[in-house]
């Protein structure tokens, strides 16, 4: 498996990282086992090793190092890390997962990194983890080079409250058929558009909404 080569794993057992990378409409059709209890094990490690190395590298009192660490291990930011090193292009699906382009599903590829690492330290042990993870995700963390917002709308949300304005998320377009629709919302503050989202469900639509006009905010503009 060229992703193994790829992030100088050495491995000795190659079936448990195809195992790893085995969604469960791929093992249906093909009659093998899927990543799901490797997905347990792997997010065990991973809070772990996080816990760890926020406990090691700052002074954070219980509250905020909890808060960080759940940033550095939510969906969004395993989405992020799985998607920046290549690990999704390597995801076995179903027909009717790779037609909905699964290798781009944020649940299913988050899982997917989940269980890459339980796999890493079935194969190779927690020491085995920590090197993987210190070599290419920790200096994602330290450079803030992931955005690790899992709810921008809690987040757009709050910072618009203070100034008692008015969310407003509106579908504004639906196509494709009904078992892969895709949904065009967007968001207003005040009755101006700030943000526009696409996604095959109304509540990630209004995710990436909200994301955009955090976006803007973020570069400057008032909301």
């Amino acid at each position: 498996m060229q992703i193994l080569d790829t992030l100088d794993i050495k491995y000795n057992n190659l079936d448990i990282y195809i195992e790893a990378f085995t969604h469960t409409s791929y093992a249906n059709e093909e009659n093998c086992i899927s990543y799901e209890r490797l997905e347990f094990l792997g997010d065990a490690v991973l809070e772990l090793i996080i816990s760890e190395y926020l406990y090691n590298t700052t002074d954070y009192p219980e509250g905020k190092m909890t808060k960080l660490r759940s940033n550095y291990v939510c969906e969004n930011a395993l989405y992020e890390y799985a998607c920046l090193l290549g690990i999704n292009g390597y995801i076995s699906l179903g027909k009717g997962e790779k037609d909905r382009d699964g290798k781009y599903n944020r649940a299913i590829v988050s899982d997917v990194f989940e269980a890459f690492i339980g796999a890493m330290f079935i194969d190779g042990g927690i020491e085995e983890v920590k090197k993987f993870m210190y070599k290419h995700i920790i200096p994602l963390i330290e450079n803030d080079s992931i955005d690790f917002i899992e709810d921008y709308k809690s987040v757009l949300q709050e910072m618009i409250q203070t100034d008692r304005k008015t969310l407003e998320y509106a579908v504004i377009d639906e196509t494709g058929p009904a078992h892969a629709k895709e949904f065009t919302v967007i968001v207003r503050i005040d009755n101006i558009l700030y943000g526009t989202g696409k996604a095959n469900s109304k509540k990630e639509a209004e995710q990436e909404a909200a994301k955009e006009a955090l976006k803007k905010a973020k570069s400057g503009e008032k909301l």
